[in-house]
């Protein structure tokens, strides 16, 4: 079943015309998640020449306020350094941003966010690309895929080019999916996902970006 684009919040009138203004709705208003905490706010230049999309925020980034500065955000640096991607010019943002989770004595676990759970913030997502203006969107996991087509998305069916609405995109696993592999398994999953990074770097040429 197709997701289809949430109401506005009430408090959107008029829509904001700024990444800032976004944020500022975006940090004021409250979680829509089970434990969410503090939003987390996308990362990277207006205009960037891709926008790497991930699931939610995890602990570390809950509690510094940045995206992807966890494990599995560096493990996204290696692949896009490996690439030839540089960050710097690359964003990075969450289909959910506030990080969802549950206690269990001193730890925080990650917990899925439900397909409500992405509806509810997809507008913020949407709002946020049409401000960013990335040149390819690339879609990390099926949470993030779900976000970005409004309907469920197999990654390994559609791990590839994708086109989200008319964005022009790519779909890949989550770099946190490698981390959760046998060790046996890692190295052909990693070799898999640098050879994704590198063919996002060249459809972002086609597109016009990483001059």
């Amino acid at each position: 079943m197709r997701l289809g684009l949430p109401a506005a919040p009430s408090s959107l009138a008029p829509s904001p015309k700024s990444l800032k203004a976004l944020n500022r709705l975006i940090l004021e208003a409250p979680p829509l998640v089970k434990g969410g905490g503090r939003a987390v706010l996308g990362e990277g230049p207006i205009g960037a020449d891709i926008a790497f999309v991930g699931e939610q925020p995890g602990d570390q980034e809950d509690r510094t306020g940045k995206p992807f500065v966890g494990p599995a955000g560096k493990l996204l640096d290696r692949a896009m350094a490996e690439a030839g991607i540089d960050r710097k010019r690359s964003y990075v943002t969450n289909a959910v941003k506030h990080f969802k989770f549950e206690q269990r004595g001193k730890r925080r676990i990650h917990s899925k966010p439900t397909a409500g759970e992405v509806k509810h913030y997809r507008w913020w997502l949407e709002k946020e690309l049409d401000l960013v203006k990335p040149r390819l969107v690339v879609a990390l996991g099926a949470t993030a895929a779900l976000a970005l087509a409004g309907k469920p998305i197999s990654v390994r069916a559609h791990r590839g080019a994708y086109s989200f609405a008319g964005r022009p995109g790519y779909v890949t696993v989550h770099p946190s999916f490698l981390l959760r592999m046998r060790d046996e398994d890692k190295v052909e999953a990693w070799r898999q996902f640098v050879s994704d990074m590198k063919k996002i770097r060249k459809q972002a040429e086609k597109e016009g970006g990483l001059k």
